[in-house]
């Protein structure tokens, strides 16, 4: 038997409500799925909305809803009425998303015999490009980082350092354990391998120091990268390891010490609100205005690219599973080479 046909005997001999379906929905999302506390309640806020509406339009059973059910809550979200606000386009899209699972779930536990959402997409929300800082306000930012007496100053250099030198998340750089860090600097040759040998930095050519310090990252779905660090970012790291963790630790009160590179003041790992604290501490003290958890990491990312890397080298180092992702960050690039051009070409503009 068919799983559409087995979910339609199911629906007949037991019918179930709208909400009695968003009521197993919900409690599969915590159970099954583990989601956030605000994550389901800003689910359970959706399919309220969409229950409530269903119900004006005398749909009272999960089975009895339509894909043109789904598509008129969707069009409601973005216009709005007297009790509502017209919603953008990413706040539709949660909403169209907790509805199309509900969907699904209740398809598959045989709730209903399709799903009607599955041809209803979310709507695109508009594209927003990454902001990045400029190179000369990195460095003030990472200099005013520096400031200060105690360990502290050298914990939030070495955090804003690596974070700047890797492109980590700031939840991956707080998830960070002090084994994940390998800190030596080894000889080894340096150029592309088939050049003609004796010229500097070519293959044949004597071997010089090059270091080789890495990160090993947990992104997203706990995958696993190896992540260069260099030379200013293994400076400032090695001078907390040696000069500031050690106090920061001793303030433990647990029976053992944490593994963490970066810790808070008692002694345990510092927090991404932690973390976050301190970049928008050390962005007041540099002078710059509009810095988010994600600032370093996207002028990462848009220094490279105008540097010359490859985008797909680039998306390796920040950890995304598709091209399509990173290659938001060229878009600021075209952007500003469009600025360039428009200001120095004299027939640029008319």
């Amino acid at each position: 038997m068919g799983i559409d046909q087995r979910g339609a005997q199911l629906k007949a001999a037991q019918p179930t409500s709208v909400d009695g379906a968003i009521k197993r929905y919900l409690d599969h999302l915590m159970v099954e799925r583990g989601l956030a506390l605000h994550t389901l309640q800003a689910y359970k806020r959706d399919l309220e909305r969409y229950a409530a509406v269903l119900g004006v339009a005398g749909r009272t059973g999960i089975a009895d809803v339509t894909t043109q059910d789904v598509a008129e809550f969707l069009a409601g979200l973005r216009e709005g009425d007297q009790d509502h606000q017209p919603l953008a386009a990413s706040s539709a899209g949660r909403a169209v998303v907790a509805v199309r699972g509900l969907h699904a779930f209740a398809a598959a536990e045989g709730l209903a015999p399709s799903d009607p959402a599955r041809a209803v997409r979310p709507p695109a929300p508009p594209r927003r490009l990454p902001r990045a800082i400029p190179v000369g306000d990195v460095e003030r930012l990472l200099a005013a980082a520096g400031t200060g007496e105690g360990p502290r100053p050298l914990r939030d250099r070495a955090l804003l350092e690596l974070l700047y030198a890797t492109g980590a998340r700031i939840s991956e750089a707080t998830a960070l354990d002090v084994d994940d860090l390998d800190l030596a600097a080894r000889p080894g040759p340096v150029g592309r391998p088939g050049a003609e040998p004796g010229q500097p930095g070519q293959a044949g050519a004597p071997a010089r120091p090059a270091v080789q310090a890495t990160a090993r990252l947990s992104g997203k779905g706990q995958k696993q990268r190896i992540v260069p660090v260099g030379s200013y970012a293994r400076e400032a790291l090695e001078q907390y390891l040696v000069r500031a963790r050690p106090a920061l630790a001793t303030a433990t009160r647990r029976a053992s010490a944490s593994p963490a590179v970066f810790l808070n003041a008692r002694g345990g790992r510092l927090t991404r609100q932690g973390a976050w604290a301190v970049l928008r501490a050390t962005a007041l003290r540099a002078g710059i205005a509009d810095v988010s958890p994600h600032t370093l990491r996207h002028s990462f990312a848009t220094h490279l690219l105008d540097g010359g890397a490859d985008v797909r080298v680039v998306q390796e180092l920040l950890g995304h599973a598709s091209v399509t992702t990173t290659q938001v960050y060229t878009l600021v690039t075209v952007e500003k080479l469009r600025e360039i051009y428009a200001s120095a070409h004299p027939r640029a503009l008319g």
